[in-house]
């Protein structure tokens, strides 16, 4: 009997202290805004089931009624995106079917997940021959799914105020990356709109949520300059192509993001949400290099945070970057493929030599700066960790040759190599020996210093440089005109999407050659995943210091990045009449001048980062080995 009433007294307690959603203008706007929604999705449907016929006159009829529930839906995006983004895919999906991995699924084997809703029957019903029944599918999806917003689950994060700051931070990162690229709306003649009926959506709800938590609202600076931002987009032409998304991230959504950045820590927001498990609170830009961290750049040592240690390990990670003592003939070290001198990466060929020396890789070598912002690693995602990667290329008998157990003989041989591990070994109380893991981890500590550089873009972004009028323009046609931005995300750039959780593969139809007589036949993503869907996919990575990463492509095909504009331009494979059934790059021709492609190049220049490359190392250690002192810093091919 007793336990009965110390249940009761706790539920009083918890009741008298927590608001009932039903009770807060918030939580009444929530709940009418997606009855809302949910009334146009029906009328939606039922316009779907009442037509005899696909004629231009119905078709313009259901399009007219997709864009009216689009509308209902951009008042609300701000919620349903961070609150069930899986649902969300049901109800505004980009695509019909994605094979991406969140971060939590990268220790399974991907599933297939359907998409639908709105975006996708949009393109259905504008496409070849579309059926009734199909379309109506897609928008009982959507409708389906909106049950989901109305759990329990769902609506009781509204009586707290720590979600609010969470949905906040994903709207403005969206802002920043999406909303205005086209990425999720089917018709570029509505993002302006769509993205001015948005801003004023989610001023409403700043207001009802300000008025339902005193306690903690959005400050009056936050909300002046949000007005200022809902003024500037109604002034901006409804063209997409001709929106100013510089001025609109630098001069607003940026500093948005770091007023709502302060006021997460200010208020000690907390998150029960895998959205945030990326992000950095403490990050006030959007352009700051810690906003996010997909790898472990530690490894081993993850637990470590003594500079001087983490000195130390840097330091032994750079000597065994160029040390060959990890290959199998002690004559090929990670810098052969990876030179410092050349962004990490090897300007000389189309694609690396093999172990052999004979023959090439299959695959161009890509860069590793600015590779620990990717969840997924390799062009084709077969790797989840830093660590992982490094070990396949040292043990992959066509890279390194090198044998696990005998590399750490080796290296365990130099009494420099040898002490230094003993000392760090410490710092790993967990491990009795010396393995692999702390070699592979010194080095990916070591080469991931290189990533935290920025560019002329990050630091005019950050309001700390100005940047000229070309490169502006070229961001402008970025994330307009030439649709770079559907897949090349802010900040980096790179196929990782807010909230920076999975990493993106695209098709592009990238030919074997420059002659476009054939498509490549590696299959990527296929090899790690097959489905339909996934063959010839590759990781999308990022364009920062493109110009200096020559060449192109998973292939190294293109020796320019002229030849990769032109290539885009004009619809990637099946614009250059190649058979490429599943390209997800629009095969329409983007219809670039020759000087908005020149503007493009400034931009892309403008991410070339500041880095401070260091010399070689003069001098090896010496092993006890006699046969491994004629060892060559970097390898001898």
């Amino acid at each position: 009997m007793k336990k009965i009433w110390i249940i009761l007294l706790l539920v009083f307690i918890t009741s008298s202290f927590s608001l009932k959603t039903e009770d807060t203008p918030y939580a009444g706007l929530y709940n009418n805004s997606i009855n809302d929604f949910n009334k146009q999705l029906l009328v939606l449907s039922d316009k779907v089931k009442a037509i005899s016929s696909f004629s231009e006159k119905n078709i313009g009829r259901i399009n007219d009624e997709i864009e009216a529930a689009r509308l209902k839906l951009k008042a609300i995006d701000f919620w349903l995106r961070y609150l069930e983004p899986i649902a969300y895919k049901k109800i505004n999906g980009p695509l019909q079917v994605e094979w991406e991995n969140e971060v939590f699924e990268k220790f399974e084997k991907p599933y297939r997940r359907e998409g639908a809703g709105l975006t996708l029957a949009y393109q259905y019903l504008n496409g070849k021959h579309p059926a009734k029944d199909s379309l109506a599918k897609l928008i009982q999806s959507s409708i389906d799914a909106i049950s989901t917003f109305k759990a329990d689950s769902i609506t009781t994060q509204l009586n707290t105020f720590d979600h609010f700051f969470l949905c906040n931070r994903l709207f403005l990162l969206n802002l920043a990356a999406i909303y205005t690229t086209g990425f999720e709306c089917p018709d570029s003649k509505s993002i302006i709109e769509e993205l001015q009926a948005m801003l004023v959506g989610t001023k409403i709800i700043y207001t009802n949520y300000n008025q339902t938590f005193k306690a903690t609202p959005l400050s009056n600076e936050y909300l002046e300059l949000y007005d200022k931002t809902i003024t500037f987009a109604a002034k901006q032409a409804i063209d997409y192509a001709q929106f100013d998304h510089f001025g609109f991230l630098k001069d607003y959504i940026n500093p948005l993001f770091a007023i709502n950045q302060k006021l997460i820590n200010q208020y000690q927001v907390s998150s029960k949400s895998y959205n945030d498990y990326t992000l950095n609170n403490n990050s006030t830009s959007i352009f700051d290099k810690s906003l996010y961290t997909p790898q472990n750049t530690k490894g081993i040592y993850s637990l470590v945070e003594d500079k001087e240690s983490l000195q130390q390990i840097r330091a032994v990670g750079k000597l065994l970057f160029y040390d060959p003592i990890l290959s199998g003939n002690n004559s090929r070290s990670c810098a052969s493929c990876h030179k410092p001198t050349e962004y990490f990466t090897d300007t000389s060929f189309r694609a690396s030599l093999q172990f052999d020396g004979q023959q090439h890789l299959p695959r161009n070598t890509p860069t590793l700066i600015d590779v620990i912002y990717n969840h997924l690693l390799m062009l084709d995602g077969k790797h989840i960790s830093l660590q992982n990667q490094a070990r396949d290329v040292i043990t992959n008998p066509e890279e390194m040759g090198g044998n696990e157990k005998e590399v750490v003989s080796k290296v365990l041989s130099c009494k420099e190599y040898k002490n230094i591990f003993k000392q760090l070994l410490k710092l790993t109380p967990e491990e009795k020996d010396i393995t692999l893991d702390h070699v592979i981890s010194a080095i990916t500590y070591y080469y991931s210093d290189y990533s935290k550089y920025y560019a002329p873009f990050d630091e005019a972004i950050n309001g700390n440089k100005t940047l000229g009028i070309e490169a502006i323009r070229g961001y402008n046609l970025f994330m307009g005109k030439a649709q770079c931005g559907t897949c090349h995300y802010v900040p980096q750039f790179n196929g990782v999407p807010p909230p920076y959780i999975g990493s993106e593969f695209e098709i592009l139809g990238v030919p074997e050659d420059t002659n476009f007589s054939k498509l490549s036949e590696d299959k990527g993503r296929y090899y790690i995943n097959p489905a339909s869907e996934t063959l010839s996919a590759f990781r999308t990575g990022s364009i920062r210091n493109a110009q200096y990463t020559k060449p192109y492509m998973h292939n190294g095909v293109f020796g320019s990045l002229n030849e990769v504009i032109d290539f885009y331009d004009a619809g990637g494979g099946i614009g250059k009449k190649l058979i490429v059934a599943n390209q997800t790059l629009s095969s329409d021709s983007l219809k670039l001048t020759v000087s908005e492609k020149k503007e493009v190049l400034a931009f892309i220049h403008s991410l070339n980062e500041n880095i401070h490359f260091e010399d070689k190392p003069q001098n090896l250690p010496v092993s006890s080995r006699k046969e491994l002192n004629t060892r060559v810093v970097g390898g001898k091919y």
